[in-house]
């Protein structure tokens, strides 16, 4: 048996990003860049006004000075006349500089003169050079690289690649992700259980985590434990980049999930984690010319299943998209009642994460062990406890994964 750490190790070995592949710009949203993006053009591409006023000569500027309006300019057009000493240009935000001009004074700061509005006076001290205007290229430069390699394709950066005319880009792919849920006992959930039976909540919580990730969740279904039905949808679930299954991992004698795996030519890398829950945690490869396909045999009870998702899966998947591998998003927190888990095992405990009097706090909650789905409902955390014969007590620093 293996400790979590030795665990993660081992994934990280075979979890390489898929092929890039270039795909519309439009589409990207989620991906992983697996290129550098540069600007084509300059941003702003003119010098630009960034509030509604009057372009003008700095050195003019003084509280009562009029000056003769030439024209205005709105977003989208171009000024056709020179701004010299004693005019101004009425101007929009967003729209090109006028030549000669070097500052923009707000339109809070000035008053039209006369009716037919050809002359404004200003009601300012002075105007800086350079003022409420933006330069050509401020922001970007032809050639400079805006966005690199590796970066997630968030709604920010689907902007970025809009205004440096980037429509088609190169990403990695990413992961699809086949789910089995096995055993006898499982029945779908919009069927009634009957004795013997309970509803399957793995395949629907397992699905949903894969789908949170950015990844393609494809639903295999139940699997019941018969060589012939398991090893048809092993196959089918080996037809993808990674296939998680849930059940049939420990040591029954229906326990049949890593037979047939090696009978499919998976290669059995670890078996068996130090923790709690999930301890029965099974992974393995097949070899394939596209990339390692991964194989992940998680605990039938759901918390051990979720645990082990979240410690072992995502960052596998990660990985397989192009990003960091990485554990799912840990801190620290001070318990705030006595805790007595008495485990020889590090344990991931439901439990519940607050701030009081500006400090991070945990509770555990009243959990009932990994068959309890319903306590793991109310926690937004995993609260982590080394393996311990005497209480944690109030105070205590424990480290948290935060839901």
């Amino acid at each position: 048996m293996i400790g979590v750490d030795e665990a993660l190790e081992r994934i990280k070995q075979h979890a390489k990003p898929r092929a890039s592949q270039m795909i519309r710009a439009a589409d990207a949203l989620g991906s992983v860049l697996a290129t550098d993006i540069k600007s084509d053009i300059d941003s702003p591409p003119h010098d630009k006004a960034l509030m509604d006023g009057y372009a003008v000569v700095a050195s003019d500027i003084k509280s009562g000075v009029e000056l003769s309006i030439l024209e205005e300019v709105t977003a989208g057009d171009v000024p056709t006349l020179p701004v010299v000493s004693g005019t101004a240009t009425r101007i929009m935000t967003g729209a090109p500089l006028p030549d000669g001009a070097d500052a923009v004074v707000m339109v809070e700061r000035t008053e039209l003169v006369d009716s037919d509005e050809t002359t404004v006076r200003i009601n300012a001290d002075k105007a800086d050079l350079g003022q409420n205007i933006m330069p050509r290229g401020e922001s970007v430069r032809t050639g400079d690289v805006v966005l690199l390699a590796g970066r997630l394709i968030r709604p920010i950066e689907m902007g970025v690649l809009a205004e440096c005319g980037a429509t088609e880009v190169s990403t990695y792919p990413k992961p699809s992700v086949a789910i089995l849920s096995t055993g006898n006992e499982l029945v779908a959930p919009e069927t009634r259980p009957q004795a013997g039976q309970i509803r399957n909540s793995n395949g629907p919580m397992l699905e949903a985590l894969v789908q949170r990730t950015g990844s393609k969740a494809v639903h295999l279904g139940v699997g019941r434990d018969e060589r012939d039905e398991l090893e048809r949808l092993v196959r089918r679930g080996l037809e993808e980049d990674v296939l998680v299954l849930s059940g049939g991992v420990s040591a029954g004698v229906l326990d049949l999930v890593p037979e047939v795996l090696a009978a499919n030519g998976v290669e059995q890398v670890f078996h068996k984690v130090h923790l709690k829950p999930g301890k029965p945690v099974w992974f393995g490869i097949k070899k394939d010319s596209r990339g390692d396909r991964l194989v992940f045999g998680l605990p039938g009870n759901p918390v051990a299943s979720l645990v082990c998702f979240e410690l072992f899966v995502r960052p596998a998947l990660a990985s397989l998209a192009g990003q960091a591998f990485g554990s799912i998003e840990r801190s620290t927190a001070r318990l705030a009642t006595t805790h007595s888990p008495y485990s020889d095992r590090p344990t991931y405990f439901p439990a519940r994460l607050f701030e009081l009097d500006g400090q991070l706090q945990v509770e555990p909650l009243a959990w009932k062990g990994s068959a309890d789905l319903r306590t793991l409902a109310d926690a937004n955390c995993l609260a982590l406890f080394p393996p311990s014969d005497s209480a944690f007590a109030p105070g205590d620093a424990i480290e948290v994964y935060l839901l």
